[in-house]
């Protein structure tokens, strides 16, 4: 199965392990809760997946590369004890308590969370002295005399093989005690987390293309040579920051993430022709609408390289633009959030709560749906706020900040969601400056004055959606001047399709033309598919 259906499935099975009855008991015991084993080619995002799933799980996260450990580390270390059995005293053999099971109970004790994942990546590349300990880990749970915590799920993950001379097949009495899912590279499935990462448009397009070079691992007398998922990530990366800092990444430079000598060289001449067709084509003024009758011309006649090239850099420009809406979105939700605590704390009417949850919400300009809570820690005591506006602001921008570093702490938030809570508390000691500056003490005028900064925000996002929406539709004139309703259409709406933030926008924003391509092309099962994820 593919890396999405994977996650899907481990998460429906930690659901399953982490059900209780009405006496507080899990339904499936500790001893009937098979560790689930992901199966699949290096750099497929195996242990990307384990991160995600412990962050929508909302249950702790931890993660050891098996090969790094020695017997000592994984089992811990032996002393003698003196024991007494009938009228003899004997020297019995002990262990202390290894670093991995006590790890999990360090993150119980600084994050709170009682429940989690201990994932093992290469479990099947251990070393030989340590291969009985793996076997008895899966089999019993334990390392050396040391059990896991109930609520604690075993994940593992190894390399088939074919890809690793190190790896140690198991046994069958190994695998009947485990849950064994064989993963495989999908190329639209990476696609749709590409867009949502904000990968290079330049690696999205060329893949687009050359699908047949998303993952290949190949055995030569050169060696190994390889190009996987996690190369073309990485790759991304070093791109854009190379863009910012004005460098170009050559063939050289490409060769060390993707080491792959031919599918490097490919892709090396690619990116400098994308650079090129970035020049040349003007995507930013097709968006604004300056829509050439020349250029049109040019692209319709072109290569079919250069004319997915072209598709592509209105996607990755259109994308580009939604994430940011989506970002913007989410910004608001949160900033609304604190202003409604901020109200009620002015009101005087703030209960505190163990768990941090507040009493009802004062009213707000509409937005959208509240984003679910996390598990808060222990507050500090509330100051005196009487006539002390900016007080308050600087307050809930300290318990915000707590807030993001228990939740980043704990591994319930990603960099997207991480960078959000900062924004937030900074503009919240921003608006706290400010009111100090303007000498705004008044309850009253400091709602009003706050409430009018949420409305500029407010603003912004609306003229945002309206922008988005025309690059939208400047798109689509362009492709139907230069393609009409040929196969780069059909890739153009495909890749929309794709998108979640273009999704997203889609469910605001009415465009006539993507609903009437994409009924039809038959896109519509693909559409409602990534809409359940909404």
């Amino acid at each position: 199965m593919n890396i999405k259906r994977a996650k899907e499935e481990i998460k429906d099975t930690i659901e399953a392990y982490l059900l209780k009855d009405e006496n507080g008991e899990y339904v499936i015991p500790s001893i009937r809760q098979r560790p689930v084993l992901l199966i699949g080619p290096p750099g497929v995002g195996k242990t990307q997946i384990m991160e995600q799933i412990s962050r929508e799980c909302r249950i702790g996260l931890i993660s050891y590369t098996i090969t790094h450990h020695t017997r000592q580390s994984a089992v811990g270390l032996p002393f003698i004890e003196k024991k007494t059995y009938g009228d003899r005293e004997y020297a019995v053999t002990e262990y202390t308590m290894s670093e991995i099971v006590a790890s999990i109970y360090d993150r119980m004790e600084e994050t709170g969370l009682k429940e989690g994942i201990l994932f093992i990546d290469e479990i099947n590349c251990v070393s030989e002295t340590l291969a009985p300990t793996m076997l008895q880990f899966l089999q019993c749970k334990t390392f050396g005399s040391h059990k896991i915590p109930e609520g604690w799920i075993i994940a593992a993950a190894g390399n088939p093989p074919e890809y690793n001379k190190s790896v140690r097949e198991f046994d069958v009495v190994t695998l009947d005690r485990i849950k064994r899912i064989d993963v495989e590279p999908d190329l639209g499935v990476w696609k749709e987390y590409a867009y949502a990462e904000n990968i290079h448009p330049a690696i999205i397009s060329y893949l687009s293309i050359k699908g047949q070079n998303f993952c290949q691992i190949e055995t030569t007398v050169d060696g190994k040579l390889f190009a996987t998922p996690r190369g073309w990530e990485d790759l991304s990366q070093l791109i854009l920051v190379y863009e910012r800092l004005d460098k170009r990444a050559d063939r050289d430079v490409i060769s060390q993430y993707i080491q792959h000598p031919r599918i490097a060289k490919d892709f090396a001449n690619y990116l400098e022709l994308y650079y090129k067709y970035q020049n040349e084509y003007q995507v930013d003024e097709i968006l604004r609408g300056n829509i050439r009758e020349e250029l049109c011309d040019r692209v319709a006649r072109a290569p079919f390289d250069e004319r997915l090239s072209v598709t592509g850099l209105l996607l990755s420009k259109l994308a580009e633009g939604f994430r940011k809406l989506w970002d913007k979105n989410a910004f608001m939700e949160l900033l609304m959030e604190q202003l409604k605590r901020y109200r009620q704390e002015m009101a005087g009417r703030a209960e505190k709560s163990v768990n941090g949850v507040m009493p009802e919400q004062a009213e707000m300009p509409e937005q959208n749906e509240m984003p679910e809570q996390a598990e808060m820690p222990e507050q500090a005591e509330m100051p005196d706020k009487s006539g002390a506006p900016a007080m308050v602001l600087e307050y809930l921008a300290q318990e915000l900040e707590k807030e993001r570093l228990h939740r980043k702490k704990s591994g319930l938030s990603g960099r997207r969601e991480d960078r959000l809570w900062m924004s937030v508390r900074i503009m919240l000691e921003e608006y706290a400056q400010q009111m100090r500056k303007e000498a705004i003490d008044d309850r009253e005028q400091a709602w009003e004055w706050v409430r009018g900064k949420f409305m500029e925000h407010s603003d912004c996002y609306e003229a945002m959606k309206e922008d988005c929406g025309s690059c939208l539709e400047h798109a689509f004139d362009f492709m139907e001047a230069a393609f009409g309703n040929g196969q780069e259409m059909v890739i153009f709406v495909t890749e929309l399709n794709t998108s979640e933030a273009c999704v997203r926008f889609l469910n605001e924003y009415e465009c006539e033309r993507y609903y009437q391509y994409n009924k039809e092309l038959l896109f519509d099962e693909q559409e409602q598919a990534i809409r359940k994820k909404l």
